[in-house]
């Protein structure tokens, strides 16, 4: 008789991790995830050159263009390559830089800055010559842009160094945000 019961028992058990492994895939399968990478599989190959500026602070293009390249680096399957190689071309212009006063103190110090940076970004198809994707400081309301900000407190042993390297990275972010195929 325990053994009858013990074969009911594991087919039961059996029957329930079915059901439970068919409802935890079918609850999954229209949650809008993607499965693979969400960049374009016909590029294999990207070239970015340095990017430009300007304004009037230097050095701040070196080190977007660095930022964007380790991201593309990390996060796409994409290859850098110098431009006659390349299948596609990530161009950009610094357009402004801005560092404002948020707070001060009594003494009229600053106690908190924000950083600001804007910048145009173009995406094209180097043999279309088709544009994949453009980012441009907006004119009016309705345009898209890409802007990023970053704060820093002097007082909290922040600096400009840390306030860069944190709005490098957000901003080499949103670039390859840029790049991701639509759904």
């Amino acid at each position: 008789m325990d053994v009858v019961n013990s074969f009911l028992f594991c087919k039961k058990a059996r029957r329930t991790l079915r059901l439970w492994t068919c409802y935890v895939l079918l609850a999954g399968a229209g949650c809008g995830y993607n499965v693979g990478a969400p960049f374009s599989p016909e590029i294999r190959t990207i070239h970015v050159p340095m990017f430009t500026s300007s304004s009037f602070r230097r050095g701040w293009e070196l080190e977007l263009t660095e930022a964007v390249q380790k991201e593309i680096q990390n996060r796409t399957h994409y290859r850098l390559s110098k431009e006659p190689f390349a299948q596609t071309r990530l161009t950009g212009r610094i357009i402004d830089i801005n560092k404002n006063v948020v707070g001060e103190n009594r003494f009229d110090d600053p106690r908190q800055l924000q950083v600001s940076l804007a910048v145009e970004i173009t995406w094209e198809d180097l043999r279309t010559k088709q544009l994949l994707a453009q980012r441009t400081v907006p004119l009016d309301a309705q345009s898209a842009q890409l802007i990023t900000n970053a704060e820093l407190a002097p007082e909290a042993g922040q600096s400009l160094a840390t306030a860069k390297a944190q709005i490098f990275s957000r901003m080499a972010k949103d670039i390859v945000d840029l790049m991701e195929v639509e759904w």
